[in-house]
């Protein structure tokens, strides 16, 4: 489904459609547990048969036959049951899989704006711990509701032609019991959610823990680290109460209806046996019939938290499918294709969230093949600048052009294809280092990894690894140095062989021979390529065709190094100071 269709259909019906992609697995899950409820329906009519016409006329031969079919009876209803515990809960899981892939697949589709405004561990919950709940609901929930209705109306059914008068006072009672249990089902809902929510603020605190173990280590914040974690965690405890509160109210209730259920009948057909108009053998095949069915009483009653904490994970499922991405293909859009590398950039503003202003008016012609180097003060503008031309982020006035076509009117796929980004904060995933090279190009041979691996200088160092290629790297790159890292990440940008890179301080990490040695590498793989460089350290970018220094969002010097040396402006400063530095 498109999210446009998530947002016109209601949650019941965006649940329901994963059933039928399954439809086989739900059918016999549903058919053997109409089974079951048939088989419970049997023991009472086969009791009061026993007790009318088998063991007053001395039937005996009889009687223990009919017990001996209803034990294979209940065999075949064990049979059953496994049936509807394996392939029941296969059909759950299978759903589950399919929604969590479709949740995936879509966040995949949400833009860097998207994950600027959202905490990793409260998308993991929605991910995984929601899911479950709606995994439960998927497979007893039809389950339940199908053979608990069954049951109670097939006993009732039983029960009008045994006593209609016993039986009508039980039809009234049972619905009052289910209105007054579903009453109660919003505020367990509200109370799900709100503990759902204080369960991703949990995770959010253990994975920033998790993930800063070495600082806390380094500054001996453990305690400070234990505090924070257990404030986060009686906020849980505490968000639990509304739930077990609402919890307790139900279960209170059910019971007491349930309980009151048995004295009615044995109360009202007490009377009725005694004016005459009913046997003592009909009451206890009533009693034996309201027995088969409080368990069914107990399902619907169950089903109804099933439903509360279903739908809150349901609920939360549907609220992400429904959201957009901020950028979006235009209908039909080309795909960005053979492109020299020529980049305009005219008249382009761009504010964060709209009102924090980082670029204003910015012009800038790239020719293919051009290198230019982006120098400045820190939160110039620099990054953003080259986050927009690959359309990560949507310019606010203006536009960016590759090749003469606006980004807006290429699919987004294909610009990402043709533009290839090593950023200062190296990201590698928890994996061996072959795959995270090849991440550059997936279906790439051993092969061209390990002349990328030579391209980037990182070749003799994988081999002096126990491993070599297959050596893990740890989470995010832990057991990799930061020179390593980065050489790793510039390998996947050789592999990927774009037409226009990008380098935001992509050697930063690297000591002074190595750093010499790949801004060799990367002169070689600028040929013919267009090549924007973001870089402090001037040393590395006296070669750039031109030099663009931009302050306060705006550009303020455009040149070659020796031309913005002799205007003595803020880029001489900074050459100077280094240089002094140095």
């Amino acid at each position: 489904m498109t999210t446009k269709e998530y947002q016109q259909k209601s949650p019941l019906r965006i649940f329901l459609s994963y059933f039928s992609r399954h439809k086989k697995l739900f059918f016999i899950d549903v058919l053997c547990a109409m089974l079951i409820a048939g088989i419970d329906l049997l023991f009472p009519l086969v009791t009061r048969s026993a007790l009318y016409e088998m063991l007053p006329h001395n039937l005996f031969g009889l009687f223990f036959t009919v017990m001996g079919a209803m034990v294979v009876c209940y065999l075949i209803r064990a049979f059953l049951n496994y049936i509807v515990c394996y392939y029941g809960h296969t059909f759950g899981i299978r759903v589950e899989a399919d929604i969590r892939s479709d949740l995936f697949r879509h966040m995949q589709e949400l833009n860097y704006d998207f994950y600027d405004r959202n905490r990793t561990p409260q998308l993991m919950s929605r991910l995984t711990a929601d899911l479950f709940e709606v995994t439960e609901l998927a497979h007893h929930g039809p389950e339940d509701v199908i053979t608990a209705s069954l049951t109670i109306v097939g006993a009732l059914v039983v029960m009008g032609t045994i006593q209609w008068r016993l039986a009508l006072v039980v039809g009234i009672l049972i619905p009052v019991f289910l209105i007054v249990i579903f009453s109660m089902r919003s505020s367990m809902e509200k109370a799900s959610v709100s503990v759902k929510e204080k369960l991703g603020h949990i995770n959010q605190e253990i994975e920033s823990s998790l993930t800063g173990i070495r600082t806390a280590k380094a500054f001996a914040n453990e305690d400070l680290e234990n505090r924070r974690f257990n404030t986060a965690n009686d906020i849980y405890k505490t968000s639990k109460r509304s739930f077990h509160k609402a919890m307790g109210r139900f279960s209170a209730s059910m019971e007491f209806w349930l309980t009151c259920l048995n004295v009615v009948v044995i109360g009202y057909g007490g009377y009725l046996v005694m004016t005459r108009k009913m046997d003592y053998r009909d009451l206890l095949t009533f009693s034996l019939y309201i027995t088969s069915f409080i368990a069914p009483m107990r399902k619907l009653s169950s089903f109804s938290e099933l439903f509360a904490n279903g739908f809150a994970g349901l609920n939360r499922f549907v609220e992400l499918m429904r959201t957009e991405p901020t950028l979006q293909d235009q209908e039909n859009a080309p795909a960005l294709e053979k492109i020299k590398g020529a980049i305009s950039v005219r008249d382009v503003s761009f504010a964060y969230d709209g009102d924090l202003a980082v670029l204003k008016n910015v012009n800038l012609e790239i020719a293919p093949g051009e290198t230019i180097a982006i120098v400045g003060p820190s939160g110039g503008g620099k990054t953003t600048l080259c986050q927009l031309i690959p359309r990560f982020y949507e310019v606010t006035q203006g536009s960016i052009l590759i090749d003469g076509q606006d980004v807006r009117d290429v699919t987004q796929k294909s610009i990402h294809q043709n533009i290839g980004i090593v950023q200062q904060d190296v990201f590698l995933f928890a994996d061996t280092i072959l795959e995270n090279i090849r991440y550059g190009k997936p279906d790439a041979t051993e092969e061209e990894v390990i002349e990328a691996a030579k391209k980037a200088e990182i070749y003799e160092d994988i081999l002096a690894m126990p491993k070599g290629f297959q050596t893990y790297v740890g989470e995010r790159g832990t057991l990799l140095s930061g020179g390593q890292k980065q050489r790793v990440a510039i390998a996947r940008i050789f592999l990927k062989n774009p037409p226009i890179l990008i380098l935001d301080e992509a050697t930063s990490a690297l000591d002074t021979v190595t750093e010499s040695k790949i801004q060799r590498a990367f002169d070689t793989l600028s040929q013919g390529r267009t090549t924007l460089i973001i870089a402090h350290r001037l040393s590395t970018i006296r070669t750039a065709s031109r030099i663009v220094s931009i302050s306060d969002g705006e550009i303020t010097e455009c040149g070659t190094h020796e031309e913005l040396l002799e205007k003595g402006g803020v880029y001489a400063d900074l050459y100077t100071t280094q240089t002094r530095i140095g």
